[in-house]
This record gives C-alpha cells, structure tokens and sequence, in this order.
C-alpha cells in the first residue's frame, strides 16, 4: 500500500484505460498532479502484467499524440515498484497554454476537463473562453528569435552524446520554429552563437563589495552555458579535512549535487523573455543563485518547496530532460531540501533567489581552542589539535590519523616538548599529553 490518497493531486487506476487522455488534461488544466497506473481504488499496489517498458512507451505517445497543445515538457512517466510488483507514475504539470483538450474535438465541454476535488469534470463554456483568453501569448516559443541565421553544431552533439539520432525534423521537434516559420526564442537560446550573457562573480568577502573573478560563461549554447556552470562550481568545491579523535573526517565546501539541481532550475525556469539570465555568486561564505521571474501565477511559496512546480518553459525543460540534466520535474527541490533548510530560498516579486551556507564552518569546534604558536608546522599543528580532544592519545593512533609514521611523531612531539609546548605526565601507558598555556 502506498503513502498516498486520492484527492486533487492523485488519481488512482488499476490498468491503462480507453480515456485515461481525460484524466491528464484535467491535471493539466487545473494545478497538476500525478496519475498511478497499477494502483487500486483502497491504495493497494496491484501492479501491472504488461510489458513495463511497452506500456511507458505507449503512454507517452498517447499524451503528445492525442492531447493539445503540445504536452512536450509537461510530463514525466516514470516506473515505481513496492513489494516486488512494478506500477506506472505520471507526473504531470499545470499546463502553460490552457484549455488543453482532446485531439480532433476543439476546445468544448466534452473533450477540456478540470479537477474538482478526486474526480474529473467537463469545463464550462465560460470557463474555457476565460481559459483561452488569458492563454500565455509570450511564451518564448512565440518570440522570434533576434538573429535569425542560427547554427545548432553544439545542441546536436549534446543529443548524439545520449544516443538520440538527428533527422532533418529535429529543430521542428524540439518545437524551435514559431508558427510563421521563424526561428523562436527557444532556439535563440540553443544555438552556438547567442549574446546571453551567463556570469559568474566571486567575491573576496561575505558582500558584493571586493570582485576577485567575474567570468562570462554564456554566448553560446545555453545547454553548454549550463555545463560550463557547473564545471565552474566543481573546481572551486574544495574538500576539507577535519582530524578529530577517534576518526578523520573530510567533507566537500558545499553539497555540489544541491547546488547542480539549483543551477539547473535557474537556467530552466528563468525568465527568459525580461532577457536578462541568472545570477551566480560566490562569497567566501555562500553561493547565491538568482533567477528572474518570481512565483509563478497561482503557485503558492508551500506548493514550490513540496515540489508541485510549473515548467515557465516547457520545451526548454524538454530538452534539459532529454540531455539527463533534470530527472523527474519538481524533484529538483526535493533533492535541494534534502541537504538544506527551506530558509535557503527567498521569494521576490520579480526573482528568486537560494542561498547555500558552506559547510567549512562545521569545522569549528564548538569549545574553542587557543593558538599555541603561529610557526608551528600543519602536522604539529595537527598533533597539538588531537591531543586537546583526546590526551590520552597514542603516537600510534596519532600516526594513523595523520596518515605518517610513528617515527616522524615521535621526533615532531620531541621538538613539540623541546620548546615548552607539550608536556607528557605520567607514565607512557597510563599517562597524559597536556598543552602547556
């Protein structure tokens, strides 16, 4: 049985039905959610006889093919498993381009639905006029794009790399066209040679004050951008090491896994059409990372943080999905909040902004510990740190930690004593290292 009711966000089916297209554009038309195929009406995980990857496949081309608008970007289908039986998840968003409907039967009462609490109804005719009146019109697959001579060279190896082959329809698949024929903002955005500019600032100290490095990683292919990015944030994830007693312990600067998710969605949910990209900042104590384009309409602060987010751009996220960049839309929080608290996101009118403290500072040891002397070696130094945690501390266990041998201790701890630094009492096997004030 799995943790999860049927209400307005789920909806439960044993098998794939004849009008399950209804259930999706009901999710699309109203705030999203998630359909479970193998999944009975009490919660119970019955699981599904039929081919898994067959029937994933064939759900797909059901939702793109008998849905419209385009769905691309909107869903996920993913395969769960509980108790050894196998069972289908559809993530679906809340669609961009409402009333979505079905395929050949416009935009009426029998083929545009809704969500009223676990069920499906049809939509009103107001409703779906409202609906079609307030559509977003400046969506970036509906801007032309400023430069019209566009090359895709690094797009198309970033595809074959996956696996995907490229036919003369890719462009037109990957939805790069408006509906004149014109190379769109999408596709301004995928192609080599572009003049969105992707900066990366750091900063010698806790403020925007002192710049130490201000790197362009942008004018070409955003997916390249993107990556550029995230090498950038590799490099500077310098691991620590921490010596205590009983163990040594090493732990990255910052959780670089977090901050790649935080990266991505700033890139893909960005505000593209204000033409301005995101932020990336480094302080000697954070990284900050700021998108353009606040909460989007009808998205509440709880609804972004439990992960029920709306793609601002579908078929930017398409392709961000394709290229494995982004796994199952809205997780991308999820695997944020894992390792950070929720009070790293700040919400602005016109941005948002995340915030990741660096985990240098948990090297601080709670009880603080005087500095002996400032010429004292990093391995005697190492030593003296030790031995305040733990005086009773062996030179065999000291050189285990340190990763030297007991030789080298034992001539470091003789210049140590010798200049009045430490001080051994007792006997060598009952007794204690002090350091001397």
């Amino acid at each position: 049985m799995i943790d999860v009711i049927e209400d307005i966000r789920n909806e439960f089916k044993i098998k794939l039905t004849d009008n399950f297209e209804r259930e999706i554009i009901a999710f699309l038309n109203t705030n999203g959610g998630n359909l479970y195929i193998g999944i009975s009406d009490k919660c119970e995980v019955v699981g599904t006889s039929k081919n898994i990857d067959l029937l994933q496949r064939t759900i797909k081309d059901r939702i793109k093919d008998n849905i419209n608008p385009s769905t691309l970007g909107l869903f996920d289908v993913v395969v769960e498993e509980l108790d050894n039986k196998k069972y289908i998840k559809i993530i679906v968003a809340r669609g961009t381009e409402k009333p979505y409907y079905l395929k050949g039967m416009g935009m009426t009462p029998d083929s545009c639905f809704i969500r009223v609490g676990s069920s499906v109804q049809g939509m009103s005719d107001d409703i779906i006029s409202r609906e079609f009146s307030s559509r977003t019109r400046n969506s970036l697959k509906n801007i032309v794009s400023p430069n019209q001579e566009l090359t895709f060279t690094q797009l198309k190896i970033y595809y074959e790399e996956k696996g995907f082959k490229i036919n003369n329809n890719f462009l037109k698949q990957l939805e790069l066209y408006t509906t004149d024929g014109k190379y769109n903002y999408v596709a301004y955005l995928l192609s080599d040679n572009n003049t969105i500019s992707v900066r990366f600032a750091k900063y010698e100290t806790n403020t925007a004050v002192n710049l130490i490095e201000n790197e362009d990683y942008g004018c070409c292919c955003i997916i390249k951008a993107t990556q550029n990015i995230l090498d950038k944030l590799r490099i500077e994830n310098k691991t620590f090491t921490k010596i205590t007693y009983p163990t040594r312990k090493e732990i990255d600067l910052f959780d670089y896994n977090a901050v790649r998710e935080a990266v991505v969605n700033a890139i893909v949910h960005n505000d593209w059409s204000r033409e301005y990209a995101p932020k990336f900042e480094m302080f000697n104590n954070r990284i900050v990372i700021s998108s353009n384009g606040g909460l989007q309409e009808n998205t509440s602060k709880e609804e972004f943080l439990s992960g029920f987010t709306l793609p601002r751009n579908r078929e930017l996220m398409k392709v961000f999905r394709d290229l494995e960049y982004v796994e199952q839309m809205g997780t991308g929080i999820i695997r944020i909040l894992e390792k950070y608290d929720e009070s790293c996101f700040e919400f602005f009118p016109n941005f948002i902004r995340v915030s990741f403290p660096y985990n240098e500072n948990t090297f601080s040891n709670k009880k603080e510990k005087k500095i002996i002397n400032s010429n004292l070696s990093a391995l005697q130094s190492s030593i003296i740190s030790l031995i305040q945690d733990e005086p009773t501390i062996t030179q065999e266990t000291l050189a285990k930690l340190l990763n030297t041998t007991k030789r080298t201790i034992q001539r470091n701890i003789k210049e140590l004593i010798d200049q009045g630094i430490l001080k051994r009492s007792g006997s060598n096997r009952q007794g204690v290292w002090k350091v001397e004030d």
